[in-house]
């Protein structure tokens, strides 16, 4: 099982998409400032997250919330910039 996942910023109310076949694992990393990407917005808010079964799936969500369409409804979602 694969997850695409959501986080918030408390720091610059920005989000962060990510995936990962084991979502606490990852969560705990994010946590504890071991993910380059977010270590300096800390701290972070789990918004949400998307289970696929295949990874090519969750490639592609992924992708699709960094980047595409499904972007702008998280941010109008949950208010953020």
């Amino acid at each position: 099982m694969y997850y695409v996942y959501i986080l918030k910023s408390e720091k610059d109310n920005g989000m962060y998409v990510g995936k990962t076949n084991n979502l606490q694992r990852r969560l705990e990393e994010h946590k504890g400032g071991h993910v380059s990407s977010t270590k300096s917005r800390r701290p972070l808010v789990f918004l949400e997250c998307i289970s696929c079964e295949i990874e090519m799936e969750s490639r592609i969500l992924e992708k699709e919330y960094k980047k595409g369409y499904k972007r702008e409804e998280v941010r109008r979602k949950y208010k953020l910039v």
